[in-house]
């Protein structure tokens, strides 16, 4: 066990954040012991408990915590073309599937029950949906509504889609990025009144 450190309270919680995310991206959901995150933190299981009540608490945490900096990472900067705003939140959100395949595995499949963790990835999800109806040539609210829906099922399908390329690589990362802006590209276009992505082929 590393050496114990007198910290902050803020700056407990962000040592154990970054030692759980480290767990939890290496190691299946079940194999993550909040006596490992602990040892690992050079602290006592009291302590830890003290931040966080229960390992599902820990990783909802930890999932917020990834969820914001995903965003951060997706601005939908409107002086770049929608293609690249795509690529760009596409690449943000597949670097970290990638890199903590296990954590993402948990939070959709192990923790699918678990309203917290479920609420998290709603919450990113409609930001996300918001964000993007914001950049497109929407002409009236009519146009607005119909665009939402589409974007709202469009993420479903690229969560799943995702979830299950992680669990089985069925094709190149690349392919499943361009699938995924494919899609929706494809299934935007009928409703709006400009081609947001002329240079995309149809």
């Amino acid at each position: 066990m590393p050496p114990r450190q007198r910290l902050r309270p803020a700056d407990r919680r962000a040592q154990l954040l970054a030692v759980g995310a480290e767990l939890f991206a290496a190691q299946p959901y079940e194999e993550v012991l909040m006596e490992d995150v602990a040892g690992k933190a050079g602290v006592s299981r009291a302590l830890l408990y003290r931040h966080f009540a229960s390992k599902q608490a820990l990783f909802a945490a930890i999932y917020e915590q990834a969820a914001a900096q995903l965003l951060e990472q997706s601005r939908f900067d409107p002086a770049d073309t929608l293609v690249e705003q795509l690529i760009e939140g596409m690449d943000a959100h597949l670097d970290y599937f990638i890199a903590n395949r296990h954590a993402v595995l948990a939070a959709n499949r192990v923790l699918v029950g678990d309203p917290v963790v479920q609420t998290i990835m709603s919450n990113e999800l409609d930001e996300l949906r918001s964000r993007l109806l914001k950049v497109l040539p929407l002409a009236d609210e009519a146009a607005r509504e119909a665009v939402s829906g589409v974007l709202k099922s469009w993420l479903v399908f690229v969560r799943v889609l995702c979830v299950d390329w992680l669990a089985r690589e069925t094709c190149s990362r690349t392919e499943l990025r361009d699938v995924c802006i494919g899609a929706v590209l494809g299934a935007i276009r009928p409703l709006l009144a400009t081609d947001p992505a002329p240079d995309w082929p149809r």
